[in-house]
């Protein structure tokens, strides 16, 4: 067991953001985060990975602080630096040698090795999401928190994520992934968490039954 949340709830104020919520998950698993703007998607995410506290309800996560990586929607890289400085910047930060090598491999997966000395104040929104993902790669987490990761992201790059994602199951992580295009990312989910807006309540844990990533 990676993640198991008991009867976690968020409030707002006393407005709920969610309420009730029970699910687990286990190494080596991919579950799709689905639900409307405002159904908590963002929040829960947040709260798995310890930054922000839940207002109820018990939540276990057997990943340390470092082991654990977000891609939210800012792209949390620094921008007078390259991405050849960030990567190496975040390495060195979870206390991880700047592997070189790994770190030109990763930075040409994404398409960004003929920039990777420019400093990232230059790059588009989808040159940032890649590197966000670069980032995440190189430091190689138990359990990984994809908020829209395919935001920006053009054709290639969408498969490289996809890639991506299967790897990190093949090597026994966890993926928590927020996508507003289930019927394109549906085939590499082990589960389906659906958020319900405004009502607070969530649709019980859901395995799915069709594609690669079918239990």
């Amino acid at each position: 067991m990676l993640v198991e949340a008991r009867g976690l709830s968020k409030f707002f104020g006393v407005k709920p953001v969610f309420r009730n919520l029970d699910f687990r998950m286990d190494a080596g698993q991919v579950v799709l985060l689905l639900g409307e703007n405002g159904s908590g998607k963002s929040t829960l995410l947040r709260i798995l990975a310890g930054l922000i506290q839940p207002s109820a309800g018990g939540l276990d996560v057997e990943a340390e602080p470092g082991d654990i990586c977000y891609v939210g929607h800012q792209p949390y890289v620094y921008p007078g630096l390259s991405a050849w400085q960030n990567l190496r910047f975040w390495s060195r930060l979870h206390g991880y040698s700047a592997d070189p090598r790994r770190m030109e491999e990763t930075l040409a997966r994404f398409g960004l090795e003929r920039v990777k000395h420019e400093p990232v104040a230059f790059y588009s929104r989808g040159m940032l999401q890649r590197l966000s993902l670069a980032r995440v790669l190189c430091l190689g987490p138990r359990l990984y928190l994809l908020d829209e990761p395919s935001t920006g992201l053009d054709t290639r790059s969408r498969e490289v994520l996809h890639e991506v994602i299967g790897e990190m199951r093949e090597n026994g992580c966890g993926v928590v992934w927020v996508s507003h295009y289930p019927e394109r990312d549906m085939p590499l989910a082990d589960s389906v968490l659906h958020l319900k807006a405004q009502s607070g309540w969530m649709d019980a844990q859901a395995p799915v039954h069709s594609g690669t990533g079918a239990h």
